[in-house]
């Protein structure tokens, strides 16, 4: 199956199975970033927060399956410990070290920004090497987007609920 999936790519397999272990080491790190925040964030909004927080990192998740498949169809072996995931992401990790909301969202949404770059990115690699990959691509790509206007509209509503009450 792996030689069939290989086959189609018009690239260096190897090197799209290290660009894709990055991804889903991204994609580990935002399920626990969203999972956490929402588990200790605080203040103005907190439900609203938790309620998106918990949404994405189910998402997140369901985008680390989708990689970690294609690794596998490639003849590649998803990265196999978190103690890699660190050292091999694009995005890294912000310790929620400050649960306020407003930090919250801010992390998250400096998360989904470097998301989309590292999608785009693949998108451009892909384009013309790798279409299943690329329709991938295109999927988690699109639900960044949505996660960071999400986070950025209440991110907008908390700001001006905090105007008001000024």
């Amino acid at each position: 199956m792996a030689e069939i999936g290989r086959a189609i790519v018009k690239m260096d397999v190897d090197k799209l199975i290290d660009l894709l272990n990055k991804a889903l080491a991204d994609e580990w790190l935002a399920y626990y970033q969203y999972w956490i925040g929402a588990k200790v964030v605080k203040g103005p909004m907190k439900d609203a927060v938790i309620s998106e927080l918990e949404l994405h990192a189910t998402e997140e998740l369901t985008h680390a399956e989708l990689l970690a498949v294609r690794i596998v169809q490639l003849g590649g072996t998803p990265v196999l410990s978190p103690d890699e995931w660190t050292k091999i992401t694009n995005c890294g990790y912000d310790t929620p070290e400050n649960p306020h909301v407003k930090e919250i969202l801010n992390q998250n949404i400096k998360g989904e920004q470097c998301a989309i770059r590292t999608y785009s990115d693949l998108l451009d690699i892909t384009r013309e090497a790798d279409p299943v990959t690329y329709n991938i691509v295109l999927k988690i790509i699109t639900d960044e987007v949505e996660h960071e206007e999400d986070l950025a509209a209440l991110k907008e509503d908390l700001e001006m609920m905090l105007e008001k009450n000024n």
